[in-house]
């Protein structure tokens, strides 16, 4: 009950969970250290409780009893304007626990984990302020895993998401009126007509708490996994799992949120307070499918292939500014492409107490040349990852991994402005068996 109790309030605690800046688009790489010291491979093996954010069958190889995983991650993206600035958002802590337990054929639990994000913050924007983006999305997992017999497990989740967001952004204001899909047909829409008329150049959208830990525009909603696990033979498991689309509500600040802010060299500046919604923003849907092998008992492989539905969810970004009674719709285009990810991996039995861990994640860039955007570069391509997991005793275990994504670099091919990002982060896990 104690173990029940500690794990309730974090997570609690993890509806102020941290944006990050993600890796496979705004997906992290791995999910868990086991996982991520082997590329991210997930699909067809036991990887602890990070598996309700895999394959939640792989909860059913567990053995029986309970498992408690409290976990820290860092991520710490290098991205850079070339030419100009270097982004300030160049750390990020996440947060994970779970816990589950499994009797009989029954495996049940709850967790909660960053599932990604992305975001920038550069210190002069076009109009003299600061740019900054930060998006973060996590989740409130229940799964559940049966095993139908010796060779076959199923399983599934239901997951409560949220999601955040800050935003700086400026530009040229005849570009933000380029991008109005729904113009103001009263006070607003009149406003920034006379804004135009006067010569105003630059307009930005300022919605932002200034916390590492929430966003400004807030939204929850629902989404859910389902997957199986199948023992070919005493050497190899194939497994696979489907991630559905979210359910989100529109994000949205509070009445008086944001700020709709034009300036230029001559006219002094105009601010208008406002509400900030950002229509119908969800996380994509991903299959994945994998196999482990396990050849001797020293060591073990496995593979997966992830397919990531970014066009769906990505083709734009789009918010509706309202004040003084009316209001005005941007659509900011993205147009991003389906992501397919391969993860490779291998783990060592080094000792009775040692393993040691490698492998590779790779994975195509899904933004565009014509739409990438500096505060928002989910760019980098490969990853390449080492790990290692210690049992301290019969009881527990601390689990450890390190990924590094070289550097990946990109040119608007609309703007004429060139993005490099590279990322080096780490996992840490401390597991209690009882």
């Amino acid at each position: 009950m104690h173990f029940k109790k500690q794990l309730l309030a974090l997570a609690v605690s993890s509806l102020t969970i941290t944006p990050v800046l993600a890796t496979n688009g705004m997906n992290l790489e791995g999910y868990g250290p086991i996982a991520t010291g082997m590329g991210g491979a997930s699909m067809a093996y036991d990887n602890g409780t990070a598996a309700m954010m895999n394959n939640p069958a792989t909860l059913g190889l567990a053995d029986d009893g309970a498992r408690l995983d409290l976990a820290i991650g860092f991520l710490g993206p290098d991205v850079e304007v070339v030419g100009g600035q270097s982004s300030g958002g160049d750390s990020y802590i996440m947060p994970a626990a779970g816990y589950t337990r499994r009797s009989g054929n029954l495996t049940y639990g709850i967790g909660m984990f960053a599932q990604g994000g992305m975001g920038t913050e550069f210190a002069m924007g076009i109009d003299g302020m600061e740019e900054r983006s930060e998006l973060g999305v996590g989740r409130l997992i229940l799964p559940l895993a049966y095993n139908v017999n010796d060779n076959l497990t199923v399983g599934g989740s239901v997951d409560f998401v949220w999601a955040m967001l800050d935003l700086k952004m400026a530009m040229p204001l005849a570009n933000m009126a380029g991008l109005i899909t729904e113009p103001g047909n009263g006070t607003l829409g009149g406003a920034l007509g006379d804004m135009m008329t006067a010569g105003y150049d630059n307009a930005r959208l300022d919605f932002s708490d200034g916390s590492d830990y929430t966003g400004k525009a807030k939204g929850t909603g629902f989404a859910g996994k389902l997957g199986f696990t199948y023992k070919i033979n005493d050497m190899a498991t194939i497994g696979a799992s489907y991630h559905t689309k979210t359910s989100l509500n529109d994000l949205e600040t509070s009445a008086s949120g944001a700020s709709l802010i034009v300036t230029d060299t001559v006219n002094p500046t105009q601010e208008v307070p406002g509400k900030i919604t950002v229509k119908d923003f969800q996380w994509p849907s991903t299959f994945g499918m994998g196999i482990s092998v396990k050849p001797t008992d020293q060591w073990m492989f496995a593979a997966d292939i992830k397919k990531i539905g970014w066009e769906d969810v990505m083709e734009d970004f789009t918010m509706t500014y309202s004040s003084m009674g009316d209001s005005v719709t941007f659509a900011l285009p993205q147009y991003w492409e389906d992501q397919t990810v391969f993860n490779l991996g291998a783990a060592y039995k080094a000792t009775d107490k040692l393993t040691l861990r490698a492998g590779l994640n790779l994975a195509d860039n899904p933004i565009p040349d014509s739409t990438m955007h500096y505060l928002f570069p989910a760019i980098v391509k490969d990853h390449y990852t080492v790990g290692f997991g210690y049992d301290i005793n019969d009881m527990s275990s601390v689990n450890f991994s390190l990924q590094h994504a070289p550097e990946v670099t990109q040119t608007n091919s609309t703007f004429g402005y060139t993005v490099s990002h590279a990322q080096t982060s780490w996992q840490l896990m401390y597991s209690a068996n009882f």
